[in-house]
């Protein structure tokens, strides 16, 4: 097999940077919903938590859909295989825009969630590979800054667009995005042959890694505790806080604004103690889901509730991704990719346990049922990385 050409300094930031790009555009799309709720439940006569829905069946599609999907396409190169997905991504949002019923809109969401699948199994991958030697910190972070701007910009932006023009526009106007990015992906992207994507047989190698597979299984538990919260946030503001809808717009850009100072700390102070780093963002999580309540109380008790509460939760997607790479360098694609699927089985898990909490206890306890499920997080993450430290005493 010939060896490929070196990737040409010009394109390396570029390339990152496009796929950054990427990164807010998946983003913003998966979570939208999220600020559209109660639009999307007016105009399909639906209740806003049962709208919540979508997210669970959106995020389990991407859990199934990550590792089959990877490794039927591992041996493609990878501009040629983003070129396919993002013409699949928009395809899939004209048609959740001009859905009449839940059903065709779900349809729609469906094929936008095979789309993500397969992003989100090989762009970490990428960005490390696309970055210059030594730059794989920064790199990633980067990639973490495109996903946390989705949520300063991009949620509130289709919250807005919402507002004003309609919920469908929102949905128009991401594929109108993505049309773009596909450009500029054809433009600055070299040619990407496929590397170090494993293959079925590296599963079970995998999962025999203690380490890994305890980081897999607190993935679950702390993206499920996060999303019990999250995905009915707006709901949660409007009936504990009584703010107003600029409000809730407000928060939902400051939530995501934390990312991007959370992005630049990861880039600076996980290289230097990637366990300690690792931990304080579990417990932060933790904490900020049991006192959600009553932070919600106030206005400027939320203001900062939530900026804590952005930061951290980007700060464990940033080191959880680093650490999986670490572990795994063989088959980096295969092991994000497992990762991706399972963040998405906490999405989901996550909206579904949000939905029956509101609707059986009241949405104002969905921080505590959260606390609770992210409490077991931070217990199983302590373990893991105490039986981590005492099986390579030198790794610090």
């Amino acid at each position: 097999m010939s060896t490929p050409e070196p990737v040409s300094s010009g394109h390396t930031w570029w390339g990152v940077l496009v796929l950054a790009l990427s990164a807010f555009i998946f983003n913003t799309t998966e979570f939208v919903p999220v600020a559209l709720l109660s639009a999307i439940g007016d105009s399909l006569h639906m209740k806003p938590t049962d709208v919540g829905l979508m997210l669970t069946i959106y995020a389990w599609t991407v859990a199934v859909a990550s590792l089959p999907l990877m490794l039927l396409t591992r041996n493609v190169e990878r501009r040629k295989l983003l070129t396919c997905l993002f013409a699949l991504f928009i395809v899939s949002h004209i048609v959740t825009g001009v859905a009449w019923n839940f059903t065709v809109l779900m349809v729609g969401r469906i094929g936008i969630a095979f789309a993500h699948a397969i992003f989100w199994s090989i762009s970490v991958s990428l960005v490390v590979r696309l970055a210059p030697p030594g730059n794989k910190s920064r790199a990633l972070a980067m990639l973490g800054m495109g996903s946390s701007i989705a949520m300063v910009a991009g949620i509130p932006l289709g919250r807005v667009i919402g507002e004003t023009l309609g919920w469908r526009q929102t949905f128009f106007v991401i594929a109108g995005a993505a049309a773009v990015a596909l450009l500029m992906l054809r433009v600055m992207l070299p040619a990407l042959p496929s590397q170090q994507t494993g293959s079925f047989s590296s599963v079970p190698v995998l999962f025999r890694k203690p380490m890994l597979a305890s980081l897999y299984l607190l993935t679950i538990l702390v993206v499920t505790a996060q999303f019990t919260s999250y995905t009915y946030i707006e709901p949660f503001i409007h009936a504990v806080g009584h703010e107003s809808s600029q409000r809730i717009t407000y928060i939902l850009i400051l939530f995501g604004s934390a990312g991007i100072p959370a992005a630049v700390c990861f880039n600076r102070l996980y290289p230097r103690d990637p366990a300690q780093f690792l931990q304080v963002a579990v417990v932060a999580v933790c904490v900020c889901l049991l006192v959600l309540f009553p932070a919600a109380l106030s206005i400027v008790t939320l203001s900062v509730h939530t900026l804590v509460w952005g930061g951290a939760i980007v700060s464990f997607g940033l080191a959880m991704q680093a650490w999986v790479l670490k572990l795994a360098p063989e088959a980096a694609d295969l092991a994000v990719s497992i990762y991706s699927g399972l963040y998405n089985v906490g999405i989901g898990a996550g909206a579904l346990l949000g939905n029956h909490i509101a609707n059986g206890f009241g949405v104002s306890w969905v921080g505590s049922f959260g606390g609770v499920v992210g409490g077991l997080g931070a217990a199983v993450c302590w373990l893991a990385l105490r039986m981590y430290a005492r099986a390579h005493p030198s790794a610090h």
